[in-house]
């Protein structure tokens, strides 16, 4: 019996993400902020964080009515270091028929090196440094002009957001800008808002005070970047057989003599990654405390759970591949998220009502994994490592060199 020929089938990749073109910025941009209520209390709406890298949980499933129900389930999570971000401006926006318009903006007195750096192309060399000088030293008249320009927003502003920057000397990835963003205050009247937001200049605002355990986020950011790739790579097409003429990973026929132009939707060698994308949906499994004390002191418990009383730090041993200890507040995510390790992500609350059933779960972790991600980790923590192997070589030289001193 011969097979017959297919004629039809779907196109290879999707034209929704055209232009597929290396991302102008890198820090992910948020286009749209979730619908105001001005019945809730006032809240910021936006957090940002730095992509740690990965590990599993162990936990049991609360869905009744599942197979899974009260069964054990192990689920991959991302951890994103996410140290509490300063908040240094208000601005406010008036809404037109093309859109917003900003009106005013008022920033704090006293903004840090690591903000201002951001004003610069190059820090280093730039002479004078100037950024925010003169606006800090009008600081007797700027009180009352700070308080003129609060009441101009409350008077004709419909949108009022903070500008926040992370305090990236905390994380360390090797950067000393920080990370700007403008994240709106929703809920509450306007001059509640406004309040709510000068109340925050020169404060640290905790991502704890942004989200929530079991809430649902969406994260913006940039995918990792894969340079120019040829049409197999780049969208998927079917490799042509083995004898063809000239190359096999092409596309046979990229279109007719006539109109004689090549088409917009016809799969050609190109960039891959490095692409600006929302990923809706991101369950929030914990938000963690920073190892790091206020004084300085590190305190290995932010891993632990009430199963698995284990003393032992998120960071699994011999650190978080390519990038390291996490020492700061950190936020657990269900599954995988764009970008690469060390890159800025932008989280931001959902703009949908969650109604689903994975939505309003409550999650209750019995066990989070710490054993190194870089080869086969058999052990928790180095105690428990310690007490397997025993006394090894370079403890018995450690010792000597203690003993010589």
């Amino acid at each position: 019996a011969m097979s017959h020929r297919k004629f039809e089938r779907p196109r290879h990749g999707s034209l929704g993400f055209l232009p597929r073109k290396r991302c102008a910025h890198h820090k992910g941009r948020i286009r749209k902020f979730p619908r105001d209520d001005a019945s809730k209390p006032c809240h910021l709406t936006a957090f940002m964080g730095y992509k740690a890298g990965m590990t599993h949980i162990a936990r049991d499933v609360d869905k009744p009515g599942s197979k899974q129900h009260k069964k054990e389930s192990v689920e991959a999570v991302t951890i994103i270091e996410a140290p509490p971000m300063v908040v240094v401006g208000i601005v406010g926006y008036v809404k037109t028929p093309r859109g917003l318009r900003s009106l005013t903006t008022v920033w704090a007195k006293h903004l840090s090196d690591e903000f201002r750096r951001r004003l610069y192309k190059n820090w280093y060399k730039s002479k004078n440094k100037k950024a925010f000088t003169k606006y800090t030293k009008e600081e007797s008249e700027r009180s009352k002009n700070a308080d003129k320009e609060l009441a101009k927003i409350k008077k004709h502003c419909q949108v009022v957001r903070v500008i926040a920057h992370t305090q990236v000397s905390k994380v360390k990835i090797g950067q000393k800008k920080a990370h700007v963003l403008e994240v709106q205050i929703n809920g509450g009247t306007i001059a509640d808002k406004v309040d709510f937001g000068y109340k925050l200049f020169e404060q640290h605002v905790t991502a704890k005070s942004v989200f929530s355990q079991n809430e649902m986020i969406d994260i913006l950011g940039v995918t990792k970047g894969h340079g120019f790739k040829g049409v197999v790579s780049r969208w998927h097409v079917t490799k042509l057989p083995r004898k063809t003429h000239k190359g096999l990973r092409k596309v046979a026929c990229i279109g007719s003599w006539h109109p004689a132009r090549i088409g917009w939707s016809v799969a050609r060698a190109g960039q891959k990654g490095y692409f600006h994308r929302t990923e809706i949906n991101k369950k929030i499994y914990r938000i963690g405390d920073a190892a790091k004390k206020a004084d300085g002191t590190l305190e290995h418990k932010n891993a632990t759970t009430e199963f698995d009383l284990t003393e032992k730090s998120i960071t699994p041993m011999g650190g978080f591949p390519h990038y390291g200890i996490v020492n700061e507040d950190y936020i657990m995510i269900k599954g995988c998220c764009v970008g690469v390790k060390k890159r800025v992500l932008t989280l931001r609350k959902t703009l949908l009502n969650q109604t689903s059933r994975s939505a309003q779960e409550e999650i209750n972790l019995k066990f989070i994994d710490t054993s190194s991600k870089f080869g086969h980790g058999r052990f928790q923590t180095a105690d428990e490592k310690s007490k397997f192997m025993g006394m090894l070589k370079k403890d018995l030289v450690k010792e000597a060199a203690a003993a010589g001193k």
